[in-house]
């Protein structure tokens, strides 16, 4: 990857891309490329809760992982390393589909992305997660119609973006698991 960790890619108004800082991008609500994983086990979805110290949405739980493809780097390429930095594994995964979505994520802070969504089927028992604890402070599996329905009763424990996969790209993301 080229340009710096905090380099993200920006989307102009005529589709082009653009470097842009991470923390810059959501402070403007910039329109920016992202990516979602989805780790499922059956109909268990491997859920991870971030960490207190994250600039924005700390301590909610989120899809299995979730971040922004560098400078110069493939949505594909960022999945594989952003996984495997945040909780210790290689897997295979495929791009299911892409999804915008616009919300706030804490005071003055604004996601406006373009996500790619990856989903991974694993043996549940066969993989064996290493967190990384500034990323990641928990990490729990939950069959996905309880985490639907606990999603919509308690809103406030899952991330902004959670919620809109859950109700607005689910049949996106478990047709393909």
């Amino acid at each position: 990857m080229s340009g710096s960790a905090t380099t993200i890619q920006g989307i102009a108004a005529d589709g082009g891309l653009y470097p842009i800082d991470k923390l810059e991008a959501h402070r403007l609500g910039a329109r920016h490329v992202a990516v979602s994983a989805f780790v499922f086990a059956g109909d268990a979805l491997l859920l991870q809760r971030r960490a207190l110290a994250k600039y924005h949405s700390g301590g909610l739980w989120a899809n299995s992982c979730c971040s922004h493809p560098g400078w110069g780097e493939s949505p594909a390429a960022c999945v594989h390393r952003r996984v495997r930095d945040e909780l210790g594994v290689d897997l295979a995964f495929t791009e299911v589909a892409s999804f915008d979505y616009e919300a706030a994520v804490g005071p003055e802070l604004i996601e406006n992305e373009a996500v790619h969504l990856f989903v991974a089927e694993v043996e549940r028992d066969a993989l064996e997660l290493a967190p990384d604890a500034e990323e990641v402070m928990d990490v729990r599996w939950m069959d996905t119609r309880l985490l639907r329905a606990d999603a919509r009763r308690r809103p406030r424990r899952y991330t902004a973006w959670l919620r809109l996969y859950l109700d607005r790209a689910w049949p996106l993301i478990a047709r393909a698991a």
